[in-house]
């Protein structure tokens, strides 16, 4: 167990070059690879990742330095657009702990997600490369809280990123919870007091964060290496829903009959149709997932089966309820009040009154809209949202049985809306 923890804490020595270069037949991309030189257990030290995804992984990461690349009519990310390989020690305002391989991927996610949500403040908060919680906000202290209390138990040793520089009230929220990394476009003065008081934070400044709505139309080469040293390579995914007239009521045919959503959206649930889209973006499928009012509900992730995924969403929107619902009530997250009650130490009736209130709410599921990043090959997915009070499902469309879900939408009283975005958010 030691030895375990001492390898947590070694920042190992990596054999990766430091440039890398890729062909694409006679286009050439260039690499160099990332270091920072930060003081370790009172020594000054210049290495790359502190390790991969776990101790013992040699692992680095490269920042694109030189190249231009162009296949067929895509041309690909150019040099001097990057953000978090190209986070130095100067950017850091904080350096915490020497970073790993997962913190970098999570703020890659986070900004991955982010760049969509650049209209108004914004708060994502990742954990292992999948959102725990996303929200707009008022403020950016608002976007911050929304985004952790939407899972506040996956939120902690996260990482959150803002879309808005940090003030004192952000900075409030953010110390008093324990987190990983925090990434902003700036910090305003008085900040850094507030957070330099939690030594292993990473605090990163990314001042072009301000600039990531422009990536959104940004292809990238995507590559997956296979376990015999092969390699998958691909275009990134882009995006093509950017607004509300980019969804196009669901509707098809089947048997030469047609069948088409009887109730449209709201404007409310086009706003939430549209968020819930952007968030899956970056949420590992198969996925559903339920947001509202511009804040996540339930985040179902990485699952083999569409209704699975939707009832595991479900599951979690109650139970991150309840938990939220024992906190503020009696200071204690929901599995430590029924411990207590298991041993007598707590009134059973404190469990029972959360537990009534989560299922009155259904989990705050209601006037919810459900988002899916694949069509529903039944309408079995669909009917766990209607289920539980959803009022509007944005999905790609595209099954054979796609009239199944739109029946069972115009069959719930009240009616549900739905749209079709004609693209599927695979991401793996």
């Amino acid at each position: 167990m030691e030895d375990l923890k001492k390898a947590y804490k070694t920042v190992m020595d990596d054999h990766f070059p430091d440039t890398m270069t890729i062909r694409f037949g006679n286009q050439e991309l260039v690499y160099k690879k990332r270091t920072w030189k930060m003081e370790e257990d009172g020594t000054l030290i210049e290495k790359g990742l502190r390790y991969g995804e776990n101790p013992g992984q040699e692992a680095a990461m490269y920042q694109l330095v030189n190249g231009n690349l162009v296949l067929g009519e895509c041309s690909f990310i150019e040099p001097g657009n990057s953000l978090t390989s190209a986070i130095d020690e100067d950017m850091m305002l904080q350096f915490g702990k020497h970073p790993g391989k997962i913190n970098l991927t999570d703020i890659d996610n986070s900004l991955n997600i982010l760049k969509y949500l650049m209209d108004k403040p914004a708060a994502v908060v990742v954990k292992h490369n999948n959102p725990c919680g996303v929200a707009y906000g008022k403020s950016i202290a608002e976007a911050y809280n929304s985004a952790f209390r939407a899972d506040r138990i996956a939120a902690f040793g996260g990482c959150v990123a803002l879309n808005r520089p940090i003030d004192k009230e952000t900075a409030e929220l953010i110390a008093g919870q324990y987190l990983e990394v925090v990434v902003a476009p700036a910090y305003e003065d008085g900040v850094m007091d507030i957070l330099g008081k939690k030594k292993n934070l990473r605090i990163v400044e990314i001042a072009r964060i301000d600039r990531l709505e422009e990536m959104k139309h940004s292809r990238f080469v995507d590559f997956k290496s296979l376990m015999d040293g092969g390699l998958i390579v691909q275009q990134s995914p882009l995006n093509i829903i950017n607004t509300k007239d980019d969804l196009k009521p669901a509707v098809t045919t089947y048997k030469d009959k047609e069948y088409k959503i009887d109730r449209l959206p709201t404007e409310k649930e086009y706003e939430d149709m549209l968020f819930g889209w952007f968030v899956e973006q970056g949420v590992t499928s198969n996925s559903v997932i339920y947001v509202k009012d511009g804040v996540t509900v339930g985040i179902g992730t990485g699952e083999q089966d569409r209704v699975g995924v939707a009832r595991i969403a479900v599951q979690k929107a109650y139970s991150k309820y309840a938990d939220l619902v024992c906190f503020d009530r009696h200071g204690v997250s929901y599995d430590e009040l029924a411990l207590a009650v298991s041993k007598g130490d707590r009134e059973q009736g404190d469990l029972k009154e959360i537990d009534e209130e989560t299922q009155n709410a259904k989990g705050g599921l209601t006037g919810s809209c459900m988002v899916s990043d694949a069509f529903f090959p039944f309408r079995d997915g669909v009917d766990v949202g209607i289920k539980e009070g959803v009022t509007s499902i944005i999905q790609p469309g595209g099954s054979m049985r796609d009239f199944e879900s739109i029946e069972a939408c115009n069959e719930a009283n009240p009616k549900v809306s739905m749209v079709y975005t004609g693209q599927r958010a695979f991401k793996h």
